[in-house]
């Protein structure tokens, strides 16, 4: 398993990351304040090939490997969680299922305008009453009438949704047949009848927008189905496996932001006459804090590699996912102890790094749910 990257990645890498630094880590607590992402600055990154990552080069995109994707996320992560978020969501949620099963006519409609700088993709699969439980509790319903799919029901905490121009839904076609009801179709946000309700207010990550949606008799052309009838909880699975490297890149760099704000402070602050750097207690955390994101980033790093090789890396997203999410918590925390009473204030961006983070063990599956795709793999390798 080599990780030694391309020049090509290298050099990707310090471009994002002197972008990142230099245009998004200055606006990071004014995005959270506003609660609204720098649409300027998005539209450098639009140019920089940031909005169309999984979108094919045949339709103007920069269809990056896994690997570039997570050197790119990671730096997201280090400036500003809100940002790294929605784009991350765009990409590998928005954009990737269209990328994967849209049609030759889907893709001419709709890339065009996911990677206008002026929207971002969604996908909407979670529901008030089915979060971990997909299979279960998604009740919202899409029934074939002629030509058209009419749709009823709800989804919840949907990031980007009204920034979006059309929103992947997963919908049950087939009540009676399991996994093998469910289906993607492709909505329209200004279709009659669906209801993008306004942003949820949230503990952290406020200028990602996040909602309710609601569908009442919403009417979608039956060529708005993404990929085969009855594939669409299939389709969920291997995009989460995707979206958990994504989430685990953001929590490596959202910890290494901790870090390096923790090593300034201890650096500056003096306790009992010398730097508070220079005393034990402090070097050990900030000592666990470099170890620890350096294990994440390598398990991040070998899911990305296992991708991008076409083999099986479901197993290793959930373990990378949980271990980088688990981490930037501990980080984070600690951060926030070495600044002492500063670290609980906003006018230090620990506090906001903290607030961010904690999302990270729920979104794209829980740390629990992470630790069942884990043991049942490792079980089902047992028995082989």
């Amino acid at each position: 398993m080599d990780f030694e990257f391309s020049s090509e990645q290298r050099q990707w890498q310090r471009t994002v990351a002197a972008f990142c630094q230099e245009k998004l880590r200055p606006r990071a607590a004014q995005t959270a304040e506003s609660a609204q992402l720098p649409w300027d600055v998005l539209e450098q990154a639009r140019a920089m090939g940031l909005l169309s990552m999984d979108i094919p080069e045949a339709h103007g995109g920069s269809e990056l490997d896994a690997l570039s994707v997570v050197l790119a996320l990671e730096e997201l992560g280090r400036a500003c969680g809100s940002t790294a978020l929605s784009i991350a969501a765009h990409n590998g949620l928005g954009c990737a299922p269209i990328a994967r099963w849209g049609t030759a006519e889907q893709q001419a409609q709709w890339f065009p305008l996911l990677q206008s700088g002026r929207h971002l993709g969604a996908l909407a699969l979670t529901e008030p009453g089915a979060g971990s439980d997909l299979a279960g509790g998604v009740q919202t319903r899409a029934v074939r009438e002629g030509d058209e799919w009419v749709i009823n029901g709800s989804k919840a905490w949907i990031t980007n949704a009204g920034l979006a121009p059309v929103i992947t839904v997963l919908v049950r076609t087939d009540p009676d047949a399991g996994t093998h009801g469910f289906s993607m179709i492709l909505v329209n946000t200004d279709a009659p009848g669906l209801t993008i309700h306004p942003p949820e207010k949230k503990m952290g990550l406020m200028g990602s927008p996040t909602h309710m949606l609601s569908f009442d008799h919403v009417r979608v052309p039956a060529s708005h189905l993404l990929g085969e009838e009855g594939r669409g909880f299939a389709q969920t699975m291997q995009l989460l496996d995707g979206g958990r490297i994504g989430i685990g890149a953001l929590s490596v760099g959202l910890a290494q932001a901790a870090l390096e704000e923790s090593v300034k402070y201890a650096s500056q602050r003096a306790a009992f006459g010398k730097p508070i750097a220079q005393h034990q207690a402090i070097q050990w955390m900030l000592a666990d804090a470099a170890t620890e994101i350096d294990a994440a980033r390598l398990m991040v790093y070998r899911a990305a590699w296992l991708k991008d090789r076409g083999l099986e890396y479901t197993k290793q997203a959930a373990m990378a996912k949980l271990f980088a999410t688990e981490m930037a918590e501990r980080v984070c925390h600690h951060a926030i102890q070495i600044h002492g009473s500063y670290g609980y204030s906003r006018e230090f961006p620990v506090e906001r790094l903290y607030r961010d983070q904690r999302l990270m063990t729920i979104g794209e599956g829980t740390s629990e749910i992470q630790r069942l795709v884990i043991a049942r793999r490792v079980l089902a390798e047992a028995g082989r």
